[in-house]
């Protein structure tokens, strides 16, 4: 299908879509049996889902590593959980735990209740649709929407939880609770993880929470409803996470890959289980001992919404000096920065700018 054809004009539908306030699950919701021509995408994306699909992760795929975190604070599990994690840090990027100390009711609430908010009348939701990334609540299809090549078929919404103080009216009321008790719970999870990377490294435990890795956070709420034609779509596209780690809380609904090596491996929801990602912040930080990778979802084919809760964590408190890179603790004249420094300018403009995409910040501070 040629996307450029003189006679199409992608942005005027673009627009009238993202005006509509429908989302994409307005339009899964109507009927339709094919969808936008502004979600198809190109032909090599197209052919990199067909080479990938489940047939290559098959049942027998390892998947990700599962990690149990029982036993956190014994001194004989410890070292041993330390070491699991950094493995997986560093050959996988992902990795689920199980036993994180989180009740399986408050996972069930949290996903529900965000199912309840993107299964509201449509009129209900479109009052909070918006586009003003960085602060505060969105609800919005496609946060990328006016950057990417082509759009994607999932809804989200979007809440920053810190540094900003949000109002808690802000967050709509259906899962305002949930999503303030889940802020608490995920980060009770990525802090104890990050402790158990820090040692990994060779760090004090606690060295990225003095360097505020954990106090800024945004929750994102995706759902992926069933889509008529999933073979010319994307969930989302493959993609690495720009922040220092991600918590992420998932339905039983399948579609997550993750790339490794040069397979894309289905990742199981294990019930009762968090996943957790290195993000390129991190990558760069522990100066690629640790390696955000590329993700991607498929276009949801199940009549079953695919719900999953992300939340990203990040620093909030730069160097005095504006600027970040390696861990100077981490270099030595054997082991020396592979990464230049760069400044909250730099790395902001790089993310705002464009898609999403895998790595283009990494690749521009390499040296």
């Amino acid at each position: 299908m040629n996307m450029a054809s003189a006679d199409y004009d992608r942005m005027k539908e673009v627009k009238e879509f993202d005006e509509s306030k429908m989302g994409v699950k307005g339009l899964s919701d109507s009927g339709i049996t094919s969808i936008p021509r502004f979600f198809i995408h190109p032909p090599q994306t197209l052919s990199q889902l067909k080479s990938s699909s489940s047939s290559s992760s098959s049942s027998s795929s390892p998947g990700i590593p599962m990690i149990d975190l029982s036993n956190l604070d014994s001194p004989h599990h410890r070292p041993k959980i330390v070491d699991q994690i950094r493995e997986a840090s560093k050959t996988w990027g992902f990795f689920q735990v199980i036993n994180h100390g989180v009740a399986v009711s408050a996972l069930e609430e949290t996903i529900n209740a965000i199912k309840s908010f993107h299964e509201q009348p449509q009129q209900v939701k479109a009052k909070h649709y918006v586009r003003e990334e960085g602060r505060g609540v969105m609800y919005a299809s496609n946060n990328d929407l006016y950057r990417s090549e082509a759009a994607s078929w999932h809804d989200s919404l979007q809440v920053w939880m810190a540094p900003q103080p949000l109002e808690v009216e802000q967050i709509p009321e259906i899962c305002r609770r949930e999503v303030v008790a889940w802020d608490t719970h995920a980060k009770t999870v990525a802090e104890s993880v990050m402790k158990l990377l820090c040692e990994g490294l060779g760090l004090e435990s606690g060295k990225f929470k003095e360097l505020t890795f954990s106090d800024t956070r945004v929750l994102v709420g995706h759902c992926y409803p069933y889509c008529p034609q999933p073979d010319l779509t994307m969930g989302i596209i493959s993609h690495t996470d720009p922040v220092v780690l991600t918590v992420l809380l998932q339905n039983q609904v399948p579609g997550l890959q993750v790339k490794h090596g040069d397979e894309w491996v289905d990742v199981k929801p294990v019930p009762g289980g968090l996943i957790i990602n290195v993000g390129d912040f991190l990558q760069i930080v522990s100066n690629g001992e640790y390696k955000s990778v590329q993700h991607r979802v498929l276009a949801n084919s199940c009549k079953k919404p695919r719900i999953s809760i992300v939340m990203f964590f990040n620093l909030a408190k730069w160097k005095d000096s504006d600027s970040y890179g390696p861990l100077p603790e981490l270099l030595s004249p054997e082991k020396p920065a592979i990464y230049s420094n760069f400044t909250h300018k730099e790395y902001n403009d790089n993310f705002y700018s464009k898609g999403l995409d895998s790595k283009s910040f990494i690749d521009k501070i390499t040296i």
